[in-house]
This record gives structure tokens, sequence and C-alpha cells, in this order.
């Protein structure tokens, strides 16, 4: 083996260092400069959202990223673009500009069909070196969870998981991510000053999708890349069905330490059941053994948007008030006339929620028993 350094063009690198582990030294240099220059703040421009779509369908997530994108884009004086990974997905284009992109990067290819990580980091980590941007976003959904980890590290920067706020500084584009940390007890804000692009991923819900403008005008860019087989292949998916769907529920009736026992949950199931909604908790519950990790609500639990949120026996914890703030109605019951909870309440009932609650079912008449009351 020759200990000559090996010569790559930066056109053909896509970022996965193959080449580091097949040179004898180690060493790379590139036609035009160290291949590890595209890293560099100084050489990124843009903000990116991963607009995550699921046999052709959009991602409400993606959706809300733009709005938030739109709004990063903005401080930084550049462009928002939308990248779009699949198969026949044209048709994801025009809507993803009257949300708010500017640009929409779109990889048509049939290996991008089902999702594969292997696959779609690929082709992600291929379009980051060709256009460098500066910032990129996607949901913290089990896509982005499960592949973005892996283009960060192919990209030899940081990503920040989980996030439920962002900011910028627009003097250098530097994103502030901020994410619970310690188990919730704090929110860490996380920098990435030295390397780009900087990267994130954010909560479902977290953001307010904006109103779709058909008026926008933008730019769809169909992306030409040659992507690797997968390593291995998707022979058949089934959906599952579930009762329990906190996140996209419309209703939440949701119970806290107040309710001072399990059995009072059975209450909250009835309410829930005769509403159409579905029960939540608050992290003393989960912590109590009174339900599951699944129901909880708040930021190490589920950061909800409904239309109706009942909050009986919940303080009103910082942790959990960022997870609901998206509701459009909070109706609170608790017996402390001085709980937190109150300041973000639409309408606050003081009160022992023990005799409120069979009071309000007997009232709505939904006194029996619930089928599914699953903790």
């Amino acid at each position: 083996m020759s200990d000559a350094p090996t010569s790559i063009s930066p056109e053909n690198c896509r970022g996965c260092k193959a080449c580091l582990q097949s040179s004898s030294i180690g060493e790379v240099i590139a036609a035009s400069g160290d291949v590890t220059d595209h890293n560099t703040p100084a050489v990124h421009r843009g903000v990116w959202v991963f607009a995550e779509q699921h046999q052709g369908k959009m991602r409400e997530v993606a959706y809300e990223l733009l709005a938030a994108g739109r709004g990063l884009a903005n401080e930084c004086g550049c462009d928002l673009a939308a990248v779009v990974l699949g198969h026949n997905i044209a048709h994801s284009a025009a809507p993803l500009i009257a949300a708010g992109a500017d640009r929409v990067l779109l990889v048509d290819h049939p290996e991008l069909a089902r999702y594969e990580a292997e696959t779609y980091t690929d082709a992600l980590c291929q379009l980051i070196v060709r256009h460098k941007p500066e910032i990129l976003l996607a949901g913290a959904t089990a896509v982005g969870r499960a592949f973005l980890g892996k283009v960060a590290i192919r990209a030899n920067t940081g990503l920040t998981a989980d996030c439920t706020a962002l900011s910028v500084d627009p003097s250098m584009c530097l994103l502030h991510q901020t994410r619970p940390a310690l188990g919730g007890n704090i929110m860490a804000t996380i920098m990435t000053p030295h390397h780009r692009p900087q990267m994130a991923t954010v909560r479902p819900h977290v953001f307010k999708a904006n109103v779709p403008d058909p008026a926008r005008a933008g730019q769809t860019l169909v992306e030409a890349l040659e992507l690797a087989p997968a390593t291995f292949r998707v022979i058949l998916s089934a959906a599952t069905k579930s009762s329990l769907n906190i996140a996209d529920a419309d209703i939440v009736v949701a119970g806290g330490r107040g309710l001072k026992k399990a059995e009072n949950l059975v209450l909250l199931h009835r309410l829930a059941e005769h509403l159409g909604g579905v029960v939540g908790v608050s992290r003393a519950c989960v912590d109590y053994g009174w339900a599951s990790a699944a129901r909880q609500v708040g930021q190490t639990g589920k950061t909800i948007r409904p239309k109706i949120y009942l909050a009986f026996g919940i303080s009103g914890a910082v942790q959990h008030i960022a997870g609901i703030r998206g509701a459009e109605t909070i109706i609170a019951v608790n017996s402390d006339p001085h709980a937190p909870i109150f300041d973000v309440a639409d309408l606050g009932i003081v009160g022992d929620l023990t005799v409120i609650l069979p009071a309000l079912l007997e009232a709505l008449g939904a006194q029996s028993v619930p089928n599914s009351g699953q903790p």
C-alpha cells in the first residue's frame, strides 16, 4: 500500500469517511482543499427542514417545522428549504412552498420508496455536502430519531434531540436549541458554534403550522443522486390499531398528584370516554405507578395541542405547562387557589376534584364504567 495521501474531489464526497479507513496514514487531501472545509461555519448558508413523508403523505410535523424554520431564516436573512426523500413524491413540493419554503429539494428515487436508515442517511449526507446548509431541523419522530444521529456522525457535527424551543443569534446564525435535561428538572440550551450544519430534532406539536399561502412563489429542485441499494428490504408493513393517541387527540382529560390514589383514574376514563377524548397524566402519576409513561403529558412526556385540555389535580409545574401551551382551551380544577396551572387556564375551578368530578359525571350522564381504561 502506498503512503501517498488519497486524493478525492469535494464534489464526489458523501461525508462517509470510508476513505479515512482505507488511507494508510489517515490523511485525505482534496483537489481544492481539505474535505473537512465543508464543515466550517463560514461556507454554510440556509435553513433546512427535513420534510418527512410516509407513502406520499406529508407528516404534519413537516409543516410545523417550516413555521419554525421560516422565523429562523427571516432572522438570519437566508432561504428556507424543505428536503423531501421518497419515490413518486413530486406532488409534495407545492404544499411545502405554500407552507413557507423558498425551495424544495426533491430526491425521487426507487431506493427511497420505503424508509431505510442507511439509504436515507446516504441521501441526506450527499445533499449536505452539495449545498452546505447552516441549520437542519427534523421531527423527533421514529424516523427522525432513527437516522438523524447517523447523519450527524457522518457530517462530523452535533445533534440536539427532542428540542422544545428554538431561537437564533442572527449576527452569526447561531442556533439556540433548548431541550429538557436531568429528567426534565432543568432546561438546557445547547449551541454548536464551530461545526455545521447545526442539527436538531424537534418534538411534534411544539410549533403551530402557518396558514398555507397557495400564492407563495418558490423553487423546486430535483436532485439526482447515486444511492447504494438498501442493506435490507421491508417485505410487508401493517398498521397497528391503538386506543391511545395522546399527541393527536382533540380532547385530553388529565390527572395529577391531586387524584390522591390510582383508583380515581377511573373517573377520568369515564369523562374522557363520554367526551370522545383520551386520558393523560402528569409525571407524578407515572412516578407513583398509577399510569404508563405513554400517557404522560409535559416536557418529559408528550407535547400536545388539543382543542380542550382538562386538568384535574395538576398543580402546573413549568415542565408540564411547556407540554400543553399549544392547547386551544385549558380548563383546570385544583384545590389550591395559587396553583400555577391557573395562570395559563382559560377556566379555573378551585375545589376538591373528588367532589367535582363525580358531580360533573352525574350532570353529563357519564357514570358508566368505560370499556377500555388501560393505565
